[in-house]
């Protein structure tokens, strides 16, 4: 009925691009950010401007990846070296933390104006999990998760949460490490080997692979599909609907 092995008796789910459709917003937010500065830096170290890729950038650097990470990451694709900074640095200062900063700030932005809307096969499946007695958690390497899991109505599908915060709190790696979800799973009780991971980042899928967990489910919002195999994901699906 679910789609799962008899094994599972818990369910850890990824938030932005399973449960939400926030995965775009952050897509847009982190492209206004970084063509912002690498315009300012193009035209201050005298280089061609090259934006920031969607698609491409997007699904290989920052997606799934706590927001300092995802900065880190692509800014190493194109060999620019900046500060770290401080998490108190103001947005748009140029170190890490200042443009994390303010990707943060235009995604608030856009949450504020946008609100947020729920994948329909994801509710359902969820509704269905909890209904069959499986344990469901949420793991998001978002700052937001409490203020987008409220603002959708959709908080109490979840027995227990672990995001940024909670990652920040006890020095947990972010995804691609596999630290977030077997924390998850500790929180229910349960073995990796009993807890399946969904997800639709190709760093999330690596982490689910990585911590060992009795299945993989990978979803296919932006026909990645092989991608997703290839990170580790033992089915791939384009809505949790389709498990049902």
């Amino acid at each position: 009925m679910l789609g799962l092995p008899d094994r599972v008796t818990a369910c850890l789910f990824d938030m932005d691009g399973v449960v939400t459709k926030t995965a775009a917003v952050h897509d847009e937010a982190w492209k206004e950010m970084f063509d912002e500065f690498l315009r300012d830096w193009s035209a201050n170290s005298g280089t061609q401007f090259a934006p920031f890729d969607p698609v491409r950038d997007y699904d290989d650097y920052v997606d799934g990846k706590p927001r300092i990470e995802g900065t880190k990451s692509f800014l190493e694709s194109r060999h620019i070296a900046l500060p770290l900074g401080s998490p108190a640095d103001p947005p748009g200062e140029q170190t890490m933390w200042g443009l994390s900063n303010r990707k943060n700030e235009l995604l608030q932005k856009v949450l504020a104006r946008d609100g947020v809307d729920v994948y329909d096969g994801s509710t359902r499946y969820i509704t269905a999990v909890r209904a069959a007695g499986l344990r469901t958690a949420i793991v998001s390497s978002s700052a937001n998760t409490v203020a987008v899991l409220s603002a959708a109505g959709i908080s109490d599908l979840f027995d227990t949460r672990v995001d940024a915060q909670v990652a920040g709190e006890r020095g947990l790696r972010g995804k691609p490490a596999p630290d977030t979800f077997l924390e998850a799973a500790r929180m229910l009780s349960v073995a990796p080997q009993q807890a399946a991971v969904f997800e639709d980042a190709q760093a999330g899928v690596a982490a689910g692979h990585a911590g060992g967990f009795g299945y993989v489910v990978g979803v296919d919002r932006v026909g990645q599909a092989g991608a997703l195999r290839a990170h580790g994901a033992d089915v791939v699906v384009q809505d949790l609907g389709d498990l049902l």
